[in-house]
């Protein structure tokens, strides 16, 4: 199960969804003010093996627990930033063109 950084706009959950890729989000479980290093912790604890973000420096600053989890992977998302619909469409297209296949970052 992936779940969705609170940087990524919440109807991606309904894209995913309808992609057939089972996710959260990070204000569903109450996660929004974990800073990244206790999120990758909660995340793994609870049984996500991948985190999508835009934050490309996330694996830096949650080094310590991705060192102690190495199943949980972070998937950065490098679409731009724009409005949720906007956003939704680029990251659909991308999928299109190829997906993110278990943890690995495609696009």
């Amino acid at each position: 199960m992936w779940l969705l950084d609170v940087n990524l706009p919440n109807g991606l959950r309904r894209v995913l969804q309808s992609l057939e890729q089972q996710s959260e989000t990070t204000a569903f479980r109450g996660w929004r003010d974990l800073g990244n290093g206790r999120l990758a912790e909660a995340a793994y604890k609870s049984g996500f093996r991948a985190i999508l973000t835009r934050d490309r420096l996330f694996g830096e600053s949650a080094g310590k627990a991705l060192t102690t989890y190495p199943e949980l992977a972070v998937v950065v998302l490098r679409i731009s930033q724009s409005r949720e619909a906007a956003y939704l469409l680029e990251f659909e297209t991308q999928w299109a063109k190829q997906a993110i296949i278990g943890e690995v970052l495609i696009f």
